[in-house]
Formats: structure tokens, C-alpha cells, sequence
């Protein structure tokens, strides 16, 4: 039997005061942490970003395949996806947690040492927070913050005619993990089976521990290449590329034998019966950057073997497409790319 330290026995001082007991500070910019009515932050000069993020159980994540330590990791890994997306390094994140009494303190535990892990490995400090009981499941909230040096943040309003459209590495594995992760989870409350996830470490991986692509901000700031318009794809490839020409009021093509599609992936999904592109353009939860570049820039991607360039950037007025590998042109829309129209053509 595992030991259940009831929360109630610590009150929510003592609570956050053990949830945060071995906390360390990494950056400079880090004035005053966790301990006052509120952190003190000082950027030097540099310009400040903002993202927040909300994690509800039952809707955006699923306890009964989602170990504790992952859900904490990833809670902070899709905050620092966003920093990242704007051009900028996360330095400060603040987490708030609401939970029921099916929570005892080591499942808390086990939560934030997943947060801890991402925090140690990003080089951010936790700051801040909340804790609250909820009526039922568990609630996080996450709000990380970074800094940029002034007018380098990248938008998503300001890609040009003719950029080159570019993704970091693949696509379409989380939805097919949670695709996985939902099947066995159905026939687990039907016939009482032992999960099977048929050795898909892959996939899996991808829903549960996804990572934020650090290395490419660097790689880019390296090659001294400025993004013209940059955004973290977490809807999915169609909803997302779609934001950006919505915004930047241009147009696009985007090439289907050009999308970064795992091997591994691929082949399962053709087992499952679903099409490798479709989860591609809708399934989500990818945590890839997706960002355009300027033509004279394609030399320095070129080599880089985590950015594929799928597409570029047309004029708003030719619509945003997908030219799929027999050759056929599609109307993009935001759940990928619309079957019933292909079919007529």
C-alpha cells in the first residue's frame, strides 16, 4: 500500500513551503522568488514576454494514462514552447495548482518533480504560484516568462510574399500516441485487458514528454537568421499555418511530400488505418516552431536536419494550399485539408 500523506494535515503555507523547499535560482534577472506577496524580476534593459497557459483534467489531459511526473513536466514544457515561438529565452515561471481530495501530498510530489525537471533543464526558475482545492480533478496553471533583447520578438503578423515556410523537427506523433493511449484505454474499462502499446516509445513519448526546441532559437541566432513570422504548432499544422497567414493577410502552399513524418509514425499510422498527413495537419499537441524565413536564408536551413522547409508564402489573394504528392491542388482549412472536396476533384 502506498503511503498518503493527507494535504490538509500541512495547511496551504506549509504546502507551498514543501513543494518548494529545495528550490534554486538560476538567473540574474531573478530579484526575489518564491516567499513575498510576489517575485521581483529585473531584465536589464531587456524587453519582457509573457504566455499563460491552463491544463484542465478530463479535458486537456488524462490522468488515467498520464503519469504525475510527465504531466508536470510537459505543463511546463508547452509554457516555454511559447516563449521560445516569440524569439525569446524563458527565464521565470510561475505554477498554480486547484485539486481534489483524491490527491494526497506524493502525487503532488511526484507533479512538481516533473516541474522541476523541465525547470533544470531550460535554465528557468520557478517564482511563484497558487494552490487551491478544487470540487473535483486537478487544474494547473502555468505562466512563464522570458526575456528578448528590445524589437527582436518575432510575430505572427509579419511574414512576406515569397518566404519560405519552415518546420522543426516531425510532425503528426502526438495525435497518433493519443490516438494509441485512447484506444487501450477503451478496451482497459471495456474487457479489463492490460494496456498494449505495441513498443510505440515514439509516439507515445511525443504526447507525454514532449520537449520545447531551445536548440533551434540558438541554432537560428547562430546562423544570424531572423525569422519573418514564428508561432509554436500546438493545433495542429493547417490551424497554424493558417493563424499566420491570417495575421500576416498573405496566402500560401504547402507540400505534402515535403511534411517531416517519422518512419515509425508513418507506419502506424497506416496500421490504424489513418492518413499520415491528415494527423499532420490536425493533430496538435506537436510543440514544433513553425516559422518563415526570408529566400536568401535557405542555404543556412539547408543543412540543418531538425528544419524542413514545406511551403512558402503567396499573396493573400491566392489562397492558402496544399499541393499533395500526386501533384493535385487542395484549399487548406483549419482541421487539414477537406477530404470530401478532394474526393470530387
Amino acid at each position: 500500500m502506498n503511503q498518503r500523506t493527507e494535504i490538509a494535515s500541512l495547511g496551504e503555507f506549509g504546502l507551498i513551503d514543501h513543494l518548494t523547499q529545495n528550490n534554486e535560482i538560476k538567473n540574474a534577472s531573478t530579484v526575489l522568488s518564491v516567499g513575498d506577496d510576489a517575485a521581483v524580476m529585473d531584465h536589464f534593459g531587456r524587453q519582457t514576454v509573457v504566455s499563460t497557459d491552463l491544463l484542465i483534467e478530463g479535458i486537456h489531459f488524462d490522468l488515467s494514462y498520464t503519469p504525475l511526473k510527465h504531466l508536470g513536466y510537459k505543463s511546463i514544457i508547452v509554457n516555454l514552447s511559447d516563449i521560445y515561438a516569440m524569439n525569446a529565452t524563458p527565464t521565470q515561471v510561475t505554477v498554480s495548482i486547484a485539486f481534489s481530495n483524491r490527491f494526497g501530498l506524493e502525487a503532488l510530489d511526484e507533479l512538481y518533480a516533473g516541474i522541476y525537471a523541465a525547470c533544470n533543464k531550460y535554465q528557468v526558475d520557478l517564482v511563484g504560484g497558487d494552490t487551491s482545492s478544487s470540487q473535483k480533478g486537478l487544474i494547473i496553471s502555468v505562466t512563464a516568462i522570458g526575456e528578448v533583447a528590445p524589437g527582436n520578438f518575432i510575430k505572427r503578423s509579419t511574414a512576406q510574399p515569397n518566404d519560405l515556410i519552415c518546420v522543426s523537427g516531425e510532425l503528426g506523433g502526438a495525435f497518433l500516441g493519443l490516438t494509441l493511449l485512447e484506444r487501450e484505454k477503451k478496451i482497459f474499462e471495456e474487457t479489463g485487458a492490460q494496456p498494449d502499446l505495441e513498443n510505440q516509445a515514439y509516439i507515445v513519448g511525443r504526447l507525454l514528454k514532449p520537449e520545447a526546441r531551445q536548440d533551434i532559437i540558438e541554432y537560428l541566432a547562430n546562423e544570424k537568421i531572423i525569422p519573418t513570422a514564428m508561432m509554436d504548432i500546438s493545433d495542429g499544422l493547417s490551424s497554424d499555418i493558417l493563424h499566420i497567414c491570417k495575421q500576416s493577410k498573405m496566402g500560401c502552399v504547402l507540400y505534402e511530400d515535403k511534411f517531416p513524418i517519422n518512419e515509425e509514425a508513418k507506419q502506424f499510422a497506416y496500421k490504424l488505418q489513418l492518413d499520415p498527413t491528415a494527423c499532420v495537419l490536425s493533430g496538435g499537441e506537436d510543440y514544433e516552431l513553425l516559422f518563415t524565413i526570408s529566400q536568401a536564408d535557405f542555404e543556412k536551413v539547408k543543412g540543418n536536419k531538425s528544419i524542413s522547409v514545406i511551403g512558402y508564402i503567396t499573396n493573400e489573394k491566392e489562397g492558402c494550399h496544399l499541393i499533395t504528392r500526386g501533384g493535385s491542388k487542395h484549399q487548406l482549412i483549419a482541421q487539414g485539408w477537406n477530404h470530401a472536396k478532394a474526393k470530387e476533384q
